[in-house]
């Protein structure tokens, strides 16, 4: 296969096309086109190197054909150079701030031609490499950055009752939900990577409260109710997206839509939207989980229970998100469940429990 880069050629005249093409063809593969129209087409589906483009054409000129380059994703950093009859400064001006990297006047000499496209060809090259670099690198910063977030919640899991496959199940919940609710897939993710940070702050609650297989005192309860702030507090001194998000969800989803949650009173829109999908997902979990306190809901119950706390409890958009996506949170739970068995009977004090 070859490594000569592709120039597209853009000009209505067929004899100026023929001249670039004898100056530059053996060093490069040429492809044409006779309009702006026409060019837009050939660039989505080749995606040129470079492109060195006429002004003065009919229907879509060259300024119009440069500006819908430029906007097409795939092919908005592939150096454009006009070439044109147009020798004044207001012309080459207007060329240049529409984004292109060069101005040639016509008729060119070919050596000049030549020297302009290897170049800016060269300058493409080295950007791409660079860009290429810079990804790469920012990919290994997030990769240890979610490594740092996965090894806090193995820190969580040996010191909480719950299991493992509940932070999977409840953060795979939230993904669901962000997306019915028209988050796209980079919000969603976000939410689906920092989710299982909600309880991080249960660290730093003693053992004989975190584990207590009875009713908790009011004083101790007081401090079960210290670890949305204690999360945070963990997770606070990194400003990135993730990080950010990790830590409002886990300083707010224990916050209800009515305000009468903890640890502020936040309420409705106040309370971040990551916290209200979060808050929906690890109670549907926490409801259908056995636990050394309690045994299961069953499925409908819980689902009633969510109902029964829309506009009170949980985002009302939320729970409609819950619905619009049911079928594949069940999936989810069947995928990933963790063998314990489901019942319909719970207690009042067991319920209570459920949201400490």
């Amino acid at each position: 296969m070859s490594d000569k880069a592709t120039l597209l050629i853009v000009d209505d005249i067929k004899e100026n096309i023929d001249m670039l093409k004898e100056c530059l063809k053996s060093e490069y593969h040429i492809i044409a086109a006779t309009s702006g129209e026409k060019a837009l087409k050939i660039a989505k589906i080749r995606q040129p190197d470079l492109v060195l483009l006429d002004i003065m054409m009919p229907e879509m000129d060259g300024y119009e054909t440069c500006r819908h380059l430029k906007s097409i994703n795939e092919i908005k950093d592939v150096p454009v150079i006009f070439v044109s009859a147009k020798s004044d400064a207001s012309s080459e001006n207007k060329g240049l701030e529409l984004g292109a990297v060069d101005y040639i006047y016509k008729p060119a000499p070919p050596e000049i031609v030549r020297r302009r496209v290897a170049l800016h060809l060269q300058q493409h090259n080295s950007q791409k490499i660079l860009r290429e670099e810079i990804r790469l690198k920012h990919s290994q910063v997030e990769q240890s950055r979610q490594q740092i977030i996965r090894k806090l919640c193995q820190a969580a899991e040996f010191r909480d009752n719950e299991t493992a496959l509940h932070v999977v199940r409840m953060s795979h919940y939230s993904y669901v939900l962000a997306k019915s609710m028209g988050l796209n897939e980079s919000e969603a993710e976000l939410i689906h990577q920092a989710s299982p940070m909600h309880d991080i702050g249960k660290i730093g609650i003693p053992d004989a409260i975190l584990l207590k297989q009875g009713k908790l005192s009011d004083s101790e309860f007081s401090i079960m109710k210290q670890h949305p702030q204690m999360g945070a507090k963990i997770l606070e001194g990194e400003d990135y997206p993730l990080a950010n998000t990790a830590r409002d969800i886990a300083l707010y989803h224990h916050e209800k839509w009515n305000g009468s949650g903890y640890p502020h009173g936040l309420k409705g829109d106040e309370i971040p939207l990551s916290a209200r999908i979060v808050a929906v997902a690890d109670v549907f979990d926490a409801l259908t989980s056995s636990r050394p306190y309690k045994e299961a809901w069953s499925i409908a119950s819980a689902i009633e229970f969510i109902d029964t706390q829309r506009g009170e409890h949980f985002d009302p958009d939320v729970v409609d998100a819950f619905h619009a996506g049911f079928e594949e949170i069940l999936k989810l739970k069947t995928r990933y469940a963790d063998g314990h068995g489901q019942t319909p009977i719970i207690s009042k004090h067991q319920r209570n429990q459920l949201f400490l």
